[in-house]
């Protein structure tokens, strides 16, 4: 993964970026694996126990989806079996703010 996902853009235009952010958050699962990330680096394990009625094929899918769209990184320890860990980049730890702000128009609106 390059670096280039990391570094924020100053836009001179905004343009209407809405599909471009529902493509990076899509999924059925993003948003709860989003929130687990947001309390710190989790493994697989602790994720798929923080969210129980993930399959662990959705887990690895939307864990996949979200690394390509830079929002989180994945390290890999060589230990056996292997143990992998998820954490936030600056640019996924950007979303919770805007994440907060959907949870509270749900709250009052839903």
């Amino acid at each position: 993964m390059t670096t280039s996902n990391y570094v924020p853009k100053d836009p001179v235009v905004i343009e209407c970026n809405i599909e471009k952010a529902v493509d990076v958050l899509s999924g059925k699962w993003s948003f709860l694996v989003l929130r687990e990330l947001f309390c710190g680096t989790r493994r697989f394990g602790e994720l798929q126990r923080c969210i129980p009625a993930v399959s662990p094929r959705a887990l690895t899918s939307t864990l996949r989806h979200l690394e390509e769209k830079g929002i989180l990184e994945r390290h890999v320890y060589a230990t056996v079996p292997a143990t992998v860990e998820y954490r936030l980049t600056p640019k996924g730890e950007d979303l919770h703010q805007t994440l907060h702000a959907m949870k509270l128009w749900a709250a009052k609106w839903t």
